[in-house]
């Protein structure tokens, strides 16, 4: 029995042609000189700029360049408060045994322009909370990827870390433009899946052995959200991080993906 019956949606058997049917809620696609299907022209697509070096700032936080000088001894302190490592078991790297080691690798990362490493500080105290970089950036599709995020314990669940991730949203969209923000962990990650869920992005696929970390095979869960999509989750962001919807415990009146669905 063939797994691509004939007479099915996509491409004919015989000779690749396009041979799909569209939804009630879909419009046929462009068809060139050659009568394929081909996605919608932008004639007014021009390459996206790269992400400044500025802060970002919002209510209860600010999202600002890595400066290794004024954040390695706090984030480094940060970390190493913590009651276990189990934080760095899906990144890349593991915790230095030294403040010094640390600090070498951040004046490493904060040197770089691709990823461009964030730390996410407290909007009153200043105090670091967490690192986040825009990674994988290719201004000529318009397509960027949050990554490397490593938030201290205090920032785990909480308003500061949403807020910090729509700023860093926002900027994409709103400020430079970009068509397409990705979102990548690996796929026993069950925390960053989630997460990814609840900020509003797309689950697209798991990419098989996609890379080797730390002697391990990894499969990478694929998530995305696109510009199209970004106006009702900015929407459902601002909804969610007003005060208003917050008790006098600071607990939530109404959850992200509650506001989000009633839109």
């Amino acid at each position: 029995m063939s797994l691509f019956p004939r007479g099915g949606r996509g491409c004919s058997e015989r000779d690749g042609s396009y041979t799909g049917t569209m939804s009630a809620t879909q419009s046929a696609p462009r068809l060139n000189a050659f009568g394929q299907p081909i996605g919608p022209a932008l004639p007014d697509w021009a390459p996206r700029p790269l992400p400044p070096r500025t802060p970002m700032a919002g209510r209860t936080c600010r999202v600002v360049p890595l400066d290794p000088a004024a954040h390695a001894a706090a984030l480094y302190a940060l970390y190493a408060a913590a009651p276990d490592r189990s934080g760095w078991t899906y990144l890349f790297d593991e915790m230095p045994e030294t403040e010094a080691a640390y600090r070498e690798r951040l004046d490493r990362q904060a040197a770089g322009q691709d990823p461009l490493f964030h730390t996410i500080l407290d909007a009153g105290t200043g105090a670091p909370l967490g690192l986040a970089s825009y990674m994988r950036i290719e201004p000529t599709h318009g397509v960027i990827e949050v990554g490397n995020i490593h938030y201290g314990p205090g920032l785990r669940r909480s308003a500061t870390a949403t807020e910090a991730m729509a700023l860093m949203m926002a900027r994409v969209f709103d400020e430079l433009g970009y068509r397409r923000y990705e979102w990548k962990c690996d796929s026993l990650n069950a925390p960053s899946r989630a997460a990814a869920l609840r900020y509003g992005f797309t689950f697209e696929g798991i990419f098989r052995n996609a890379v080797v970390v730390k002697g391990r095979s990894r499969d990478t869960a694929w998530y995305a959200v696109t510009d199209t999509e970004w106006p009702r989750l900015r929407d459902a962001f601002a909804a969610w991080l007003d005060p208003a919807n917050f008790d006098t415990d600071g607990r939530q009146r109404r959850g992200l993906a509650e506001i989000r669905d009633a839109a």
